[in-house]
């Protein structure tokens, strides 16, 4: 199983997140630092990023397409509270998995472990490189 890496500037939020999930029974890592969850991005370190609407100075929107060019296949689940709509469209855009609603306690924490189970199971992309091409039997047979 995966590492699960929850970055939110409030040290309250990753701590009630970090809670719901490790009593799920998952690994979990919190980090309040924007430049850690990039390095654990681009060296694939974390299987899925819970990422809070804002990261020290960053939004998520900002971040977001950061975090994709250091891991194009990254899995983030987005979670806020009282985001803009369009806001929200744009982060979609950049290509989170899901967004949920922040929970306000551990008890309200079954969306995210939901989230978080889908997001573990979801195979990644194979690299652009690694793509063959079937091998038709009939077209191998006339070539040898």
């Amino acid at each position: 199983m995966g590492v699960i890496l929850i970055a939110d500037s409030d040290p309250e939020v990753r701590k009630l997140l970090a809670g719901v999930l490790i009593e799920a029974g998952y690994k979990v890592s919190a980090t309040g630092s924007a430049a850690r969850a990039l390095g654990d991005m681009l060296s694939h370190n974390a299987q899925v990023l819970i990422l809070g609407t804002q990261l020290e100075c960053l939004t998520a929107a900002e971040l977001v397409p950061l975090l994709k060019k250091c891991n194009q296949d990254a899995t983030i689940i987005l979670v806020s509270d009282d985001q803009p709509l369009p806001q929200i469209r744009k982060v979609r855009r950049e290509g989170i998995f899901y967004h949920l609603l922040r929970p306000s306690n551990a008890e309200d924490g079954e969306e995210l472990c939901l989230a978080v189970r889908c997001a573990m199971e979801r195979k990644p992309h194979p690299p652009a490189d690694a793509f063959e091409p079937p091998v038709n039997p009939v077209f191998a047979r006339r070539m040898s």
